[in-house]
């Protein structure tokens, strides 16, 4: 523990964090989050067989799975205004309403172009019901349990995101459109169960007594080198976990190890035991020894991880360096996300901050897999892993000298974000 106390801005700081009783609320989120993601992973294993079903290509297939992702960016200004202006509770709840029209309708299309209609859609559903979340998220959360609130929420996800393709793959068995259906139904009990059990939260938009603050600007949240940073880390957490890890893993496999899908299915499958191993405890971490110190160490290890994935010639290696990969994302988002809630505060509505947020990590996202294909092609896929782990290592670098701690134990009066 000595050590620790040396690190900038951890010393002074009590060694235990007291433990965070979770609010009601905070919970009916975490139940919330949990239908979602068992949903989406339901209608992931199909959606491109179900796409390819109407005579289509591949490369047609996939772009029913990429235009979720382009709608989600490009509305996602939109839903950070809606949340400012509306109120998060009100906003979560019409966006999971979106979507669940949305997939119901994915199951009654009668070609592609309407397949791509619906599902297009869906994304600005989704980004509706995200950007809330996480403002519900920061105005619920205590600030010094943060990082666990986000481990606790990332931690629902992956676990419904595990699930979710077993179940989806068992109801394909009945039919392609059935999981859409499903996924439909049990959008729309997520949705009441939100409507009736959250409560708005003191302050938000429409609530019984007013804003007590103005909505935070992405202008003012920009005059933090925090901020700044995390958007750069957003990145390269899109680029690299998102975006690449998704799209070039599978293709390594088979190019360059000569393994079969299952070997690539099983590099994806290790990345998220990592992952979970790391939310165990990194939340807690990052309420204890502060934010600036997990979100650097995440972005090193998933840098050098998926760095050295191209240079990985045999497949127990290549499966080594996904478990490391995914370690490093899970010590990586709850401390990121901890820490720009704690930019945003209790007391003031950040949708669009969020929304800002969202959008690098998307942009990453979308531009990861193009930019390392491209170097793929061009040159090897040594080049777009090395690329890929250089992007997260000059986050890191970025996040060292411009990021701030953030962390704040002391009860503060008004928002609790420091001047």
């Amino acid at each position: 523990m000595p050590l620790l106390r040396r690190l900038p801005g951890i010393a002074g700081r009590p060694e235990p964090a007291p433990r965070v009783r979770l609010p009601r609320d905070i919970k009916v989120l975490l139940a919330a989050a949990f239908v979602i993601a068992l949903g989406y992973g339901l209608v992931a294993p199909v959606l491109p067989q179900f796409a390819a079903s109407f005579d289509v290509g591949v490369a047609a297939a996939s772009v029913i799975v990429s235009v979720f992702a382009f709608t989600r960016l490009v509305f996602a200004p939109a839903s950070g205004s809606l949340t400012a202006r509306l109120g998060e509770r009100k906003v979560y709840v019409s966006g999971v309403l979106i979507v669940a029209l949305s997939t119901g309708a994915c199951a009654f299309a009668q070609d592609y172009w309407q397949l791509l209609l619906y599902r297009g859609l869906g994304g600005i559903g989704s980004t509706m019901f995200t950007v809330s979340a996480m403002a519900l998220l920061i105005r619920l959360s205590p600030p010094d349990g943060r990082g666990r609130v986000s481990g606790a929420y990332a931690g629902t996800f992956l676990m419904g995101g595990i699930l979710g393709p077993v179940v989806g793959g068992l109801l394909a068995g009945w039919g392609l459109r059935v999981p859409f259906l499903v996924y439909a139904a049990a959008l729309v009990v997520a949705a009441a169960v939100v409507a009736v059990m959250l409560r708005e939260p003191r302050g938000a938009a429409g609530s019984a007594g007013g804003p007590v603050q103005p909505p935070l600007t992405v202008r003012e949240a920009l005059s933090d080198g925090t901020y700044r940073a995390s958007l750069v880390a957003a990145v390269a957490n899109g680029w690299a976990n998102f975006g690449v890890r998704m799209s070039l893993i599978p293709l390594f496999a088979g190019a360059v190890l000569l393994a079969g899908p299952s070997t690539a299915g099983l590099a994806l499958a290790v990345f998220a035991v990592g992952n979970a191993l790391a939310l165990t405890f990194s939340g807690r971490l990052a309420d204890t020894i502060g934010r600036k110190p997990m979100v650097i160490t995440g972005l090193v290890v998933t840098g050098l991880a998926l760095g050295a994935v191209g240079f990985s010639d045999n497949v127990p290696l290549f499966v080594v360096l996904s478990v490391v990969a995914g370690f490093g994302s899970g010590l990586l988002n709850p401390s990121q996300q901890a820490a720009v809630a704690d930019i945003v505060g209790n007391q003031r509505n950040g949708g669009k901050v969020l929304a800002a947020f969202q959008m690098a990590t998307d942009a990453g996202a979308i531009l990861g897999p193009v930019l390392a294909g491209a170097l793929a092609d061009q040159l090897s896929y040594g080049w777009a892993f090395a690329v890929t782990g250089a992007i997260a290592l000059a986050a890191a670098l970025v996040w060292l000298v411009s990021g701030r701690e953030t962390l704040i134990r002391e009860p503060q009066q008004g928002p609790d974000r420091p001047a």
